[in-house]
């Protein structure tokens, strides 16, 4: 963390303390002038007509004020255009990128003045969420991961001051938020850990200690349990690393009568080197990402505990190292899941969908209501998609609608691929039920189609393609350092719809 972060429900009235700022956003429009020296005047301080024309410049939407005459010793000005640039994520990103700025500024109190909704109605459903955004933005711009750095200093400690009419409302989003946050922050922890440290029990471990906390149940079916379940499709991909495999199953059962049972599943690949179909250097490096599925997984359920969210959620992780050895498997080889379907391997890189096949059919058994996999799981869809979008799998309609409108709302977005029967034909095989690679093309989806074979079909389900926005990337301010544990959020407003 770059602060420790204090967050606190304010009124309207803001008494400035020694080494505090303020932070105020200006809807572009013919009055912005009049507003900026009403806004001047009323906390006695005068701007130079350099700077009000700079601000009021069309090419600039950012005025940074350093007050010398007493408090607040700095004003933060942005200008917010509402033209075809502008969306949900504005003060989120805006915020993520404010807080890495403010170390060594020697701050000791943010106040931010919350904008009123009426401009942004089209963009908000609710001043709440309005703020929620401002909230995680914070939030998202004080996260590190700075554990192995030898020159890292402590945080200082940061207080953020929240001006709103109604104090009661900002207090319950700060409650709620930092639960939510707290749970992002965990799951990228698990995220951006080495692999040579998190290893499949590493994680299963992490996983028990930090859900027990708030009385979840977290089961770890060991390699020994994985053979007695006939989860061979596991342990055929584990088998090459001598870090053993395992199956992490959560389950939060709220104490309310529940109306809603969900499976959640993530891919807990703790690293994946391509196994004997090895990958070249270059794209081994964010392997350790590729649990990016499972610590998602891991995240919405920590959250939906704090929260206590009415709905029953299982957690399922199946959690490998898919390395090369002596003991790996190799394609051409056949593996009977515990499904009973058996499966041809051509090519051993594909192995996310493998360890899925078992997690899958086991979550079937439970008789869920609905079935979500989350899964860093074809380079094609980081191609098809790129890194701002997840691709969403399903021939549910209902249940595809409700994830888009949550992931357009929380900008975890969701892009729906097409998913017709066409594509199974094209990982067929010769000698076994399925075969895990399809042609060249459309691999992200013959990769969901293959996914399908193990779901009951009796059970709505979806898959979500992660693979191009859970890997850091520079589409927005939060995402450009760190692996990004995308869905974390989603899933919540998901869960919160229902």
């Amino acid at each position: 963390m770059l602060f420790k972060l204090k967050f606190k429900s304010e009124g309207d009235y803001i008494s400035f303390k020694e080494n505090s700022s303020l932070i105020k956003f200006f809807v572009d429009s013919d009055q912005l002038k009049n507003q900026l020296d009403n806004f001047f005047e009323s906390l006695g301080l005068k701007i130079s007509e350099l700077q009000k024309n700079n601000f009021l410049d069309k090419k600039n939407d950012v005025l940074t004020y350093y007050n010398n005459e007493g408090e607040p010793s700095i004003i933060f000005l942005k200008k917010v255009k509402l033209d075809k640039e502008f969306n949900c994520d504005f003060f989120r990103n805006y915020f993520a990128g404010l807080i890495p700025s403010l170390v060594n500024k020697k701050l000791k109190e943010l106040h931010i003045v919350t904008p009123i909704l009426e401009p942004f109605k089209n963009y908000f459903d609710s001043i709440d969420y309005l703020i929620q955004t401002i909230l995680e933005g914070i939030a998202l711009g004080n996260y590190t991961f700075d554990k192995y750095k030898s020159d890292k200093k402590n945080p200082e400690d940061l207080l953020v001051s929240i001006h709103f009419t109604d104090s009661a409302i900002v207090k319950r989003i700060i409650e709620s938020s930092e639960k939510i946050m707290s749970a992002v922050y965990f799951a990228r922890d698990l995220v951006n850990e080495p692999s040579a440290v998190l290893t499949p029990l590493e994680f299963a471990r992490r996983t028990k200690l930090e859900l027990q906390k708030y009385g979840l149940s977290v089961k770890i079916f060991d390699e020994k349990e994985l053979k007695k379940r006939k989860m061979n499709a596991i342990l055929t991909v584990g088998k090459g690393s001598k870090n053993k495999p395992c199956m992490i199953v959560i389950h939060y059962k709220p104490e309310i009568k529940t109306r809603r049972k969900i499976v959640l599943v993530g891919k807990g690949v703790t690293y994946d080197s391509g196994g004997l179909s090895i990958k070249p250097t270059g794209s081994m490096i964010d392997m350790k990402a590729d649990m990016s599925g499972g610590a998602l997984v891991v995240g919405v359920i920590k959250a939906a505990a704090q929260l206590k969210m009415p709905v029953e959620l299982i957690g399922i992780i199946p959690a490998v190292e898919n390395m090369p050895g002596g003991n790996s498997y190799k394609p051409g080889d056949v593996i009977i899941s515990a499904s009973g379907k058996s499966i041809e391997v051509k090519d051993t890189d594909a192995e996310g969908r493998i360890i899925l096949a078992d997690a899958l059919y086991y979550a079937s058994q439970q008789k869920p209501d609905e079935i979500i996999d989350f899964a860093t799981l074809t380079g094609a869809c980081a191609v098809a998609l790129g890194e701002i979008a997840a691709g969403l799998f399903t021939s549910y309609d209902e249940l595809a609608e409700r994830l888009l409108k949550a992931g357009f709302k929380t900008y975890e977005r969701l892009w729906r691929m097409p998913f017709w029967n066409d594509y199974k034909s094209m990982i067929k095989s010769e000698i076994a039920d399925v075969a895990n690679l399809g042609p060249r093309w459309g691999g992200a989806i013959t990769a969901g189609k293959f996914l399908e074979h193990f779901v009951d079909e009796k059970i709505p389900w979806a898959h979500i393609d992660i693979a191009g926005p859970a890997i850091k990337h520079r589409a927005n301010n939060y995402t450009h350092k760190y692996d990004t544990a995308f869905g974390v959020r989603l899933m919540i407003e998901y869960l919160r719809s229902l």
